[in-house]
């Protein structure tokens, strides 16, 4: 039928007409196959069907402790003016900076910690580099104690700068071990190591940390990533919770405010809910979407989304910041 159709079109009309209806014809089998569900924009069906996607899954959680936790100071840093680093742990740690490492030494390093001797001291550290960075610089950190530590490379090297892109060295890597023997066997992360970029002539990016790793007793490395929080909550500061990219695992610790995930036995965690979901604006924020790490849903709303509503990615799955279900419908003052 449209085969005959289309021949009277084409001896009757001219081929512009023959070409808006074939045009048309082919918009209205799309919109009624969307109409059935078959894979096409979400915004043709009806919305009572969007509503009724499957739930997001919801991945196990359990808390590990971190004893760790290093920040970069607030002034502007450089190569030869050093940079400011702000530790506070929870036990009697070692900070040791590692000025100009190796790239390939360093990834040497955390292979090592895994297959060989775990890295629990900074000699072990610095063995496991192969020595291979420029300058090495020490501090003791006090329990429990927040203060800033000044680090920055003696003039007497000459180092400036270390080279143009890609580089083979890191600018600093500052690594975090417990002081005392007795504390590694209390926790299960034994070491921090954080990779920071310092600019300097070649390279003008400002100061930043790069990557961060926590290395456990069991000789696993957890690559820590940012949260995104969508509100102003001090309780849940978002420079500070991070995921890591290690498989099926992920990590919540107490003192640094570190986010692991770990698939194994759930266990109870601490209240610390954020505030003001932005689907609804009532309820707290308390569930975080992954693979786009965005913190900015209620336990209610998450069940009704598959895209992330800050920046429309798809949700694979998502954890829960508490395991206390909050209050709904809560007002804020």
């Amino acid at each position: 039928m449209a085969a005959e159709l289309l021949v009277k079109l084409y001896e009757y009309s001219p081929l512009f007409y023959i070409s808006v209806i074939s045009i048309c014809f082919i918009i209205t089998v799309a919109v009624v196959l969307g109409w059935f569900g078959f894979d096409v924009p979400v915004i043709l069906r009806s919305s009572d069907e969007a509503v009724s996607f499957l739930p997001v899954p919801d991945k196990k959680m359990v808390q590990v402790t971190n004893p760790f936790a290093l920040e970069l100071g607030t002034m502007a840093s450089t190569v030869a003016e050093g940079v400011i680093l702000r530790a506070c742990c929870l036990e009697n740690t070692v900070l040791s900076c590692f000025w100009g490492c190796g790239v390939q030494a360093l990834q040497t390093a955390l292979q090592r910690h895994h297959h060989g001797p775990r890295l629990t001291t900074p000699h072990l550290f610095q063995e496991a580099l192969q020595f291979q960075y420029n300058h090495c610089e020490t501090f003791n950190i006090q329990k429990e104690k927040k203060e800033e530590y000044l680090t920055q490379l003696p003039a007497a090297l000459g180092v400036i700068d270390f080279g143009l892109l890609p580089r083979e060295r890191y600018p600093l890597v500052a690594v975090l071990t417990l002081a005392n023997s007795n504390d590694r066997d209390i926790y299960n992360i034994v070491a921090s190591v954080t990779v920071v970029h310092v600019p300097d002539e070649k390279y003008g990016l400002s100061t930043r940390i790069l990557f961060q790793y926590l290395l456990t007793v069991h000789g696993n490395m957890y690559d820590l990533k940012p949260l995104f929080v969508s509100t102003d909550d001090n309780r849940l500061p978002s420079h500070t919770v991070s995921t890591p990219t290690t498989e099926g695992v992920k990590l919540h610790t107490k003192s640094p405010d570190k986010e692991v995930e770990e698939s194994e036995e759930e266990e109870e965690w601490p209240e610390a809910p954020g505030k003001d979901c932005v689907v609804c604006q009532n309820a707290p924020v308390n569930r975080v979407l992954l693979p786009c790490r965005h913190t900015c849903v209620c336990n209610s709303c998450v069940t009704h989304f598959q895209h992330c509503p800050m920046c429309r990615a798809f949700v694979v799955e998502s954890f829960t910041l508490s395991s206390q279900a909050p209050t709904e419908n809560i007002v804020e003052e």
